[in-house]
């Protein structure tokens, strides 16, 4: 995907969460982040747009902390997460192709790293939004699926932060049934390492295997939807090291 596409992605992400949310209300419980309410992811995901937004905008080389959570509510709330979408939108748009600012993932660039993290960020939490209502969720593109399963894989879980891990040497395969791509995971005690192959069903022998559409696994991955949403093949109990650990910190 092209940073053009990232950004106007994220636009649209954006709008339907704040719409979601909207409609469903502050204080309605959000299923897929047990605990929350709509209130609270407001004040988290409008507390990283803007975050996010001050890295592009201010250029800052190291590690910034962010602003915290606003003690805001109801209509207030929604306002001051739309103003921050926005922003955040804006700063991406207007930023030189060579902004030098901190990343903390490998990309080809910090506004191609800043566009794609706050894409797939703010894609999650539209979900989370859209589940609070119970209804059918807004579908991902595949080829936006695909982007953030490697991401995920390839980014935040090679890094020493993962928490994936395992005494026993594991391997897990994703495979994307509507597209080219196939990701092979290998559990150890050390971070999971990723290595992505296009076509086939895969010819290695693994521990596990998993299998849908890059939709299903993408947000399966993110723990948004069960495992029951793919098909699971092999030994359940490497999927589970998945599921039970693999929540992403910063």
């Amino acid at each position: 995907m092209q940073i053009t596409e990232h950004i106007a992605s994220l636009s649209e992400e954006g709008r339907l969460l704040a719409a979601a949310a909207e409609q469903a209300g502050p204080g309605a419980s959000v299923p897929t982040c047990p605990g929350w309410q709509i209130r609270h992811l407001l004040r988290h995901t409008g507390m990283v747009h803007r975050w996010a937004a001050a890295f592009v905008t201010e250029g800052h080389t190291a590690y910034h902390p962010d602003g915290g959570e606003p003690d805001l509510d109801g209509a207030e709330l929604l306002a001051w997460f739309r103003e921050g979408h926005r922003h955040l939108v804006r700063s991406l748009e207007e930023a030189p192709a060579d902004l030098g600012c901190w990343t903390f993932l490998p990309a080809p660039s910090p506004l191609a790293f800043w566009s794609r993290r706050q894409l797939n960020e703010t894609t999650v939490h539209r979900v989370d939004a859209e589940s609070a209502l119970g209804g059918q969720l807004t579908p991902v593109p595949a080829p936006r699926a695909v982007d953030g399963i490697d991401e995920l894989l390839t980014g935040f879980h090679a890094r020493p932060k993962s928490r994936v891990r395992s005494d026993k040497p594991r391997t897990l395969r994703v495979r994307a049934v509507d597209t080219a791509a196939t990701w092979t995971v290998r559990i150890s005690e050390d971070p999971p390492q990723t290595v992505r192959t296009a076509g086939g069903d895969g010819t290695e022998d693994v521990d596990c295997e998993l299998s849908g559409t890059a939709e299903g696994l993408y947000l399966t991955l993110w723990n948004r939807l069960p495992l029951t949403a793919v098909t699971l093949r092999g030994d359940r109990a490497v999927a589970r090291l998945w599921t039970d650990n693999s929540a992403v910190t910063w």
